[in-house]
């Protein structure tokens, strides 16, 4: 639908950006961030789920 891998990754990383600079308008809530993330996660492949895990260690 966006072409390539690139592209989406791309269009993907500025949807989270445009998301990330909004999410003090909840009055700083962590758990929205959190449950968002969480949500975000189950969307990707399994080989990238291990990836993004092994990033946050």
């Amino acid at each position: 639908m966006l072409g390539t891998d690139k592209s989406r990754g791309y269009c993907l990383e500025m949807i989270c950006a445009d998301f990330l600079a909004g999410v003090h308008l909840d009055n700083g809530d962590p758990e929205i961030l959190l449950n968002s993330i969480s949500r975000y996660y189950k969307f990707l492949p399994s080989e990238q789920q291990r990836a993004f895990l092994e990033n946050l260690r």
